[in-house]
């Protein structure tokens, strides 16, 4: 059934024992725009989760940063951390939920699904080409973001100008300037919820901008195994109920993850940079994630991306993929402003049609062949 007057045209109502049982991989699920109704739902949502939804759910990790791998977890799982989640939204009193991630990954199937469901809120799902809700009487959202969400937000200022609060929650990678950016232009309706996590552990720590701390606090059910206060920066390992398990074999009791972290107590930890988001050029060492902000700034595009390379001479390099602006000339971009503002030079500049992202944004390890390139600019 389309709706129209429950998020405007093209939205599906579904119910939510459809969502729960069908929702996970099935496109019209993750490729359409619908909504359920979790606030006129007549039964409680842990009595549909425990008659709908498998016992156990199985995620594929992205491919970021190594080869995909599917990882199981329980509904009960899934349940506590979307419990966690909720807890953490529900002081800014949302009516609704806008949700841009797909609920085929773990992130979208906590924040897309479970997390409307613990608060007992109307969700609507809007992939990327999809209409904003209209015509509904809620003024105060819950804003389930990925990546692209805050250009999409910035660029439909008339709804965000209509609504009393935006309680935005973004996941893992690092925030986006647009993102920042969008705050400034909110000023006090506007708030950010920063979860940090992955396929193999879920959420395991936290921050919100309310507190203005740039500093992570762990989520209450996990614990810091490494590194300890005074040990420097390392590896982030973790250890809690949470932890997914392999096809094969049971949960792991603690997990190594991407993240470089330094400890400020037993529960806090300062983030330096993520694993594989790293190279170290002529001895220096640069964070890639640093990186395409600063060029972001500089050369306006479609998308960009810093990519990491081995080069057979010079040893760790990277490589700038760049995705012109719709109707820009590809002959006719000049990188000498570019080049200026960066602390390193790419090993090379390429032009692309396209740049290989997970379905929540991040850059695949793997990206397309040279073959797609249609110009290559020499950085030197």
């Amino acid at each position: 059934m389309t709706v129209v007057g429950e998020g405007g045209t093209g939205y599906e109502r579904i119910t939510a024992a459809r969502l729960l049982s069908e929702g996970l991989e099935a496109p019209r699920f993750t490729e359409r725009p619908w909504v359920v109704r979790w606030d006129l739902e007549a039964r409680t949502a842990r009595d549909l989760l425990l008659e709908a939804m498998p016992e156990e759910l199985r995620f594929r990790t992205s491919g970021t940063t190594g080869e995909g791998r599917t990882w199981v977890r329980s509904r009960e799982q899934l349940w506590d951390e979307a419990g966690l989640v909720a807890d953490m939204l529900a002081g800014d009193d949302p009516e609704a939920v806008l949700s841009f991630a797909p609920p085929r990954h773990l992130y979208g199937m906590i924040v897309s699904v479970l997390v409307p469901a613990r608060l007992g809120l109307p969700v609507w799902y809007r992939p990327q080409f999809a209409p904003m809700p209209e015509g509904t009487s809620h003024e105060r959202w819950a804003v389930m973001a990925i990546p692209w969400t805050y250009r999409i937000l910035r660029r439909r200022s008339s709804w965000t100008r209509r609504m009393r609060r935006l309680s935005l929650v973004h996941s893992t990678a690092k925030l986006p300037t647009e993102a920042v950016e969008l705050l400034e232009e909110l000023g006090d309706s506007g708030s950010i919820l920063e979860l940090l996590g992955s396929t193999e552990t879920g959420v395991v720590a936290t921050r919100h901008s309310r507190s203005g701390d740039r500093h992570w606090r762990l989520c209450p059910d996990f614990e810091l195994v490494r590194p300890r206060p005074g040990d420097g920066e390392e590896p982030l390992v973790v250890s809690g109920p949470r932890l997914a398990r392999p096809t094969e074999g049971g949960a792991p009791t603690e997990w190594r993850m991407d993240d470089y972290v330094t400890a400020l107590d037993g529960r806090t930890i300062e983030m330096t940079y993520r694993r594989g988001r790293l190279v170290k050029v002529n001895g220096r060492r640069f964070d890639l994630d640093a990186l395409e902000e600063l060029a972001r700034s500089a050369l306006p595009c479609s998308d960009l991306a810093c990519v990491p390379v081995t080069d057979p001479v010079i040893g760790e390099h990277f490589d700038l993929l760049l995705v012109p602006r719709p109707g820009d000339d590809p002959a006719r971009i000049d990188p000498t402003t570019l080049l200026s503002r960066l602390p390193c030079r790419p090993r090379r500049i390429a032009v692309v049609e396209g740049i290989d992202r997970s379905d929540t944004g991040k850059l695949r390890r793997l990206q397309p062949d040279p073959g797609l390139e249609l110009r290559r600019i020499s950085a030197k």
